[in-house]
């Protein structure tokens, strides 16, 4: 797996953020039986820099907490069998891992929400991973039924690695 680190902002985490980012991504790949080497981009940002983003992407005018950038699109998510079909269009050509996309971080939200949810920023930041690579993997929330399946995934996901409330 390649594992892109991005730094925007000035990170003073209590924890090694580089480390907990790749133990949770290598996690997801592996639950989700990812069959490929993939590649991953993860951008720690302040509001500031989030806000522009969700602007410019989404059209929404205000900082969130985390967006996912998906490079690969799903039938159904998590069912990774259409790769073996596509071009290598979702391959990196230099490594042949697939290229799953990219995740943006706030760190301010990180920080804002552990206090407001009370748990540790630690959590936060491994949940809010955790909920970016579901997207990564096809997941998504808009639908009732949707929004249930991936809470429960990531609820299960974060207890399996013992990052909890």
């Amino acid at each position: 797996m390649s594992f892109y680190l991005e730094t925007e902002c000035p990170i003073d985490f209590s924890f090694d953020y580089q480390e907990i980012a790749q133990k949770v991504i290598t996690y997801c790949l592996k639950r989700e039986k990812f069959p490929y080497e993939a590649e991953v981009n993860l951008t720690l940002t302040d509001n500031e820099g989030i806000w522009q983003i969700n602007k410019a992407y989404r059209d929404i005018d205000r900082p969130t907490d985390v967006l996912s950038f998906p490079m690969l699109s799903y039938d159904t998510p998590g069912d990774f069998s259409f790769l073996e079909e596509e071009s290598d269009d979702n391959f990196n050509p230099d490594t042949g891992e697939a290229i799953l996309g990219d995740i943006i971080i706030s760190v301010e939200k990180v920080k804002e929400q552990a206090l407001e949810y009370g748990h540790s920023e630690l959590r936060e930041y491994a949940f809010l991973i955790t909920h970016s690579m579901l997207h990564l993997f096809g997941y998504d929330h808009m639908e009732k039924e949707e929004a249930d399946i991936m809470e429960n995934l990531q609820k299960q996901i974060l207890e399996e690695l013992q990052i909890l409330r």
